[in-house]
């Protein structure tokens, strides 16, 4: 199982060495390293991932077509003028008074122009009841909402003379402005929460102000370094503004990770009896190695994301494998050099409850007791435990077996939160597909020619007389770029499969008998019912590489850095059946609603398309730093004679305080996420949080100590025609180390390989 040597083997091994040897040059590298990565960063700028750079589908072609004629389309508003019963209908001179005044009120504020009468464009509803006033907004779209303001009150003002209709605005760029109000704040306060949350469970953890300070400041530092990265590397690949959050959320989780499994084990090794040096140098050479592995593992698995062909989904992968690159550099290199720095000052600012109860216990606290109780009873019983363990995740990942994924529109994004979402669901009710119609971008030589307004012509009553659309359908021409954009709305709405089901008759049917038989026109379908179809599609095709690449790869990693096939297969398989559970508990809750009050969400009846593949990357990633970190301990307990039952138990003991301290930190972190209003953010935050809570009890507390025992010593198999392969193991020769030596939770005065 391991191998002699001489001297620190291991990148983790000789960096801490060198670290702790050479310390005010290890901390200056990495001060120095922060600012030149945000220097460099801040010099180079950030691109911005563009629509035309998301996917590979017509959506993408329709952004690229529009970009290249260097047309902003403007963010376009729409004021609903609607009668409250049904005495009242649009012919009526009340109604054609309302509507002038909207027309002659949103005019006077000067922010907009192209403002049509629903009575020329026919946007006036089948029952009477109901009309639409359109209009775009002046200016650059994408600070349109920051203009809104002016026009938003003068459609409130003429509500207020005309109380017995209903007069609302609905728009990009009003949205934009409830969003950012309703949500900017909420978003701003989950992120900067986040930390305090973390440093709080920390110093409960060490019961000392600087040694919970410690993996906070280095996590923050990581990510800061990482801001700047992005920066640069946008260049080469364009970064979205999804690609902050997930990459704050990340560098959170494995910087704080790292560092705590660090940092626990020199507090140990010190509490042991060894100086500050061996504690240092044995705790490189343990955790460190596990953070090095671990850190690898997860590189992989965000690495999965480039192999998606989706633009937000490459910049997240990209983000996160960077802050996860350098949070493990960061623990490996400049903590310990920290620590020689600090030496007994890192307990400083003792927690004077929490810091006695963590001496009386030893160093390992609370956790380590309960989790000793709960081994007991499964090193007992391993295959009942495993059974009643693993059939209990199973019977809660089987909900996913029905899982459906799809783009939320406004109304399952948000439910009744804001009071714009009552305005979208009566629009849709009145015009079905009004509000999210799908867009015709039609290119061709000379947009002017007959052949080509006469397709257009046939198009636009295709649309209607195949049951895609109930109109009207709008054309806007841009004769100089030789472009039209043509408007149809959806049969179905907001309700998602029966508008792709209108979408497909548009593109397969509509458009190759009409646009489609003029040579020379290209008349790519977006809109956002046409981008989340293809979004799907895409997503679709990508999961299979994206799963092989990161469980193979996790996989031979795992392989060598244990030489154990036994090993590396388990560690796959019970992060599988973690995924698994997530996506049940998920499934049962977001789509069938089951127990969604008890997370304050709505039964939305789907799954936001970009989730699950997300989940299963992070998750797989996130997980094995428990499964290394664990795994790790067990290996080293049985490297130093004990048996396999005995070394799980010292394993899982030794470990537990860390492990239950980490989980904590991560579960409150993306608890915090599940408390926001957006059901998107909300899934994701209880999908995190519910499989890391999962991960660090049922699977590292029960099946993986049950899994191992009933294994015993085939645990470590590693056949003979896999000997080729690199020893990644770093074994240490095994030699005493200078010092008194009572290692806690060991019998005796053994060896520590180092």
């Amino acid at each position: 199982m391991g191998r002699a040597g001489r001297g620190p083997r291991g990148i983790a091994a000789r960096a801490g060495g060198w670290s702790a040897q050479h310390r005010w040059a290890a901390v200056g590298i990495w001060v120095l390293f922060v600012l030149l990565a945000m220097v460099a960063g801040s010099a180079a700028g950030r691109v911005e991932l563009k629509e035309s750079e998301q996917l590979s589908g017509e959506t993408t072609q329709a952004a690229r077509i529009t970009e290249e004629a260097g047309i902003d389309e403007p963010a376009g508003e729409t004021v609903l003028v609607q009668a409250r019963d049904a005495s009242v209908t649009a012919t009526d001179p009340a109604f054609r008074k309302a509507v002038d005044d909207v027309m002659r009120a949103v005019d006077g504020t000067r922010e907009v122009t192209n403002i049509t009468s629903p009575y020329d464009t026919k946007s006036i509803s089948r029952d009477g009841r109901s009309a639409l006033v359109q209009f775009d907004v002046r200016g650059d779209p994408e600070t349109a909402s920051e203009r809104i303001d002016p026009v938003l009150d003068a459609v409130a003002g003429v509500q207020d003379k005309h109380k017995e209709l209903r007069i609302e605005e609905l728009g990009s760029a009003s949205m934009g402005k409830t969003f950012d109000e309703a949500f900017g704040d909420d978003f701003q306060r989950a992120e900067l929460s986040a930390v305090p949350v973390a440093l709080g469970i920390l110093l409960i953890a060490f019961g000392a102000l600087v040694a919970a300070l410690l993996p906070v400041l280095l996590a923050i530092t990581a990510i800061m370094a990482t801001m700047g990265l992005m920066g640069v590397v946008s260049h080469v690949m364009p970064m979205s503004e999804t690609a902050n959050s997930v990459m704050l959320l990340v560098g959170l989780a494995v910087g704080v990770d790292y560092c705590l499994f660090y940092l626990r084990r020199e507090r140990e090794e010190r509490a042991a009896g060894r100086d500050g040096r061996t504690a240092i140098m044995i705790a490189a050479a343990t955790s460190g190695r596990a953070v090095v592995v671990s850190g690898v593992t997860v590189c992989v698995a965000m690495a999965g994301m480039l192999f998606t062909g989706i633009g937000e989904f490459e910049s997240m992968g990209l983000a996160s494998l960077i802050v996860v690159a350098v949070a493990m550099v960061g623990s490996v290199t400049v903590l310990p050099a920290l620590l020689s720095l600090l030496g007994e000052r890192v307990d400083k600012g003792r927690l004077p409850f929490v810091g006695r109860r963590r001496r009386a216990a030893g160093g390992h606290g609370v956790e380590s007791r309960v989790w000793s109780r709960v081994l007991g009873g499964v090193l007992r019983r391993p295959l009942v435990s495993l059974v009643v363990a693993a059939g209990a995740l199973v019977a809660i990942a089987l909900p996913a077996l029905g899982m459906k994924t799809q783009n939320f529109t406004l109304d399952q994004e948000f439910g009744d939160s804001v009071p714009i979402v009552a305005t979208y669901q009566r629009i849709n009710e009145a015009f079905p597909g009004g509000v999210d119609p799908a867009e015709v971008v039609v290119r061709a030589d000379d947009i002017g020619a007959a052949t080509v307004r006469d397709a257009i012509a046939d198009f636009r009553e295709q649309a209607v007389t195949s049951g895609a659309s109930e109109g009207p359908v709008e054309v806007v021409t841009h004769a100089e770029q030789n472009l039209a954009f043509v408007y149809v709305p959806l049969v179905g709405g907001s309700d998602q499969d029966r508008a792709e089901k209108s979408l497909e008759v548009l593109r397969d049917e509509v458009r190759p008998a009409t646009l489609g038989k003029v040579e020379g026109v290209e008349a790519p379908i977006s809109g956002q019912v046409a981008g989340s179809k293809d979004f799907n599609d895409q997503l679709t095709g990508a999961v299979a590489p994206v799963f092989a690449f990161v469980v193979i790869f996790a996989f031979v990693l795992m392989l060598l850095s244990f030489r154990s096939l036994t090993i590396a297969v388990t560690s796959i398989v019970l992060n599988l059946l973690s995924v698994g559970a997530a996506y049940g508990i998920l499934t049962a809750v977001f789509q069938h609603g089951w127990g969604a009050s008890l997370v304050g969400a709505e039964g939305v009846g789907a799954i936001i398309a970009w989730l699950p593949l997300f989940l299963f990357v992070i998750l797989f990633g996130l997980s094995m730093d428990y499964h290394v970190f664990v795994v790790s301990r067990i290996r080293e307990a049985k490297l130093q004679g004990r048996g396999t039952r005995e070394a799980i138990t010292h394993g899982v003991v030794t470990t537990a305080g860390v492990v239950t301290s980490a989980a904590v930190i991560m579960v409150a972190v993306f608890a915090i996420f599940g408390t926001l209003s957006m059901q998107s953010m909300k899934q994701m935050g209880v999908g995190l949080a519910a499989a890391v809570l999962i991960d660090a009890t049922v699977i590292r507390g029960v099946l993986l100590p049950a899994v191992m025992a009933l294994l015993g010593d085939r645990n470590w198999y590693f056949p003979k025609w896999l000997r080729w392969l690199p020893d990644l193991t770093h074994d240490e020769p095994a030699r005493p180390v200078a010092g008194p030596v009572t290692d806690a939770g060991a019998a005796g005065t053994e060896p520590v390989r180092v």
